[in-house]
């Protein structure tokens, strides 16, 4: 294995709760996938009129593109780094793709979250949970597809956020909290934290501690921005406790927030 991240890249993810990997792959690769998540968004890319909705909504996709995306070396290298070599399965497919188009019209979807990992048999959403062991997800990821710029709605980042939702987390035990119920504590008080955007070309990939707060905006920009949101699963659960002391950067970051490192 060749480390994808240095010292520096991980302590960063430990103490801001993401870490941005630069051509994690290739712009070819982005322009193919872009290609098909056009045909099936109904919009003509040469005919902006046919863009008439602020952000359209895709299914899992998992043909040749996908799969290099979601299988590329430097990302297996970082998961490994950041989870645990062993501790993570394979992505098969990318997840959701909020596809943005520039636009005055409010998206509808730009409220601060984190995403809920389990409890999803819910109908409401809202009552999805996450734990502080974040129960069904290792890291969220966020591919960039096309390149994205300050205006062209980048997912916004509170930096360190991960830190106060561990610390609310942590006293709910194994059955957490529900989404509403974080959304009404303001995720443990991390509204002053400053922010950061998830800017970059295409083929840029943010690998982010499951617990960080994050949130759509607005498309003021002039092409349209492509994206995808998957999460890393886990192929065992993170510990808090290892009796080798063998853990994560994941796994230290939430430790570090709530007292244990």
């Amino acid at each position: 294995m060749t480390d994808s991240l240095t010292a520096d890249q991980i302590e960063g993810f430990i103490t801001d709760g993401f870490v941005r990997i630069e051509a994690a792959f290739s712009a070819r690769t982005a322009e193919e996938a872009r290609a098909i998540l056009w045909r099936d968004t109904g919009c003509d890319p040469a005919d902006r009129s046919t863009w008439r909705q602020p952000v359209v909504r895709l299914g899992h996709y998992g043909e040749t593109p996908f799969r290099e995306a979601a299988h590329a070396p430097k990302l297996r290298d970082a998961f490994d780094q950041l989870v645990g070599a062993g501790r993570w399965l394979q992505p098969q497919t990318l997840g959701s793709f909020p596809i943005r188009f520039p636009s005055p019209d409010d998206p509808g979807d730009t409220g601060w979250h984190v995403d809920v990992s389990f409890g999803t048999e819910h109908p409401d959403f809202l009552e999805w949970r996450a734990n502080v062991t974040s129960r069904g997800r290792a890291l969220l990821m966020l591919f960039l597809f096309s390149d994205t710029g300050e205006e062209d709605a980048p997912t916004r980042l509170r930096i360190g956020s991960h830190i106060d939702v561990a610390r609310l987390l942590a006293p709910a035990g194994e059955d957490g909290m529900t989404l509403r119920q974080l959304v009404e504590r303001d995720f443990g008080g991390g509204a002053g934290r400053a922010e950061t955007v998830a800017t970059g070309p295409a083929g840029t990939v943010y690998l982010c501690h499951p617990f960080l707060v994050h949130s759509a905006q607005p498309h003021r920009g002039i092409e349209p921005r492509f994206l995808a949101q998957p999460p890393l699963l886990p192929w065992e659960p993170l510990s808090l406790d290892r009796m080798d002391g063998g853990y994560s950067p994941v796994e230290i970051a939430t430790r570090r927030a709530i007292g244990l490192a």
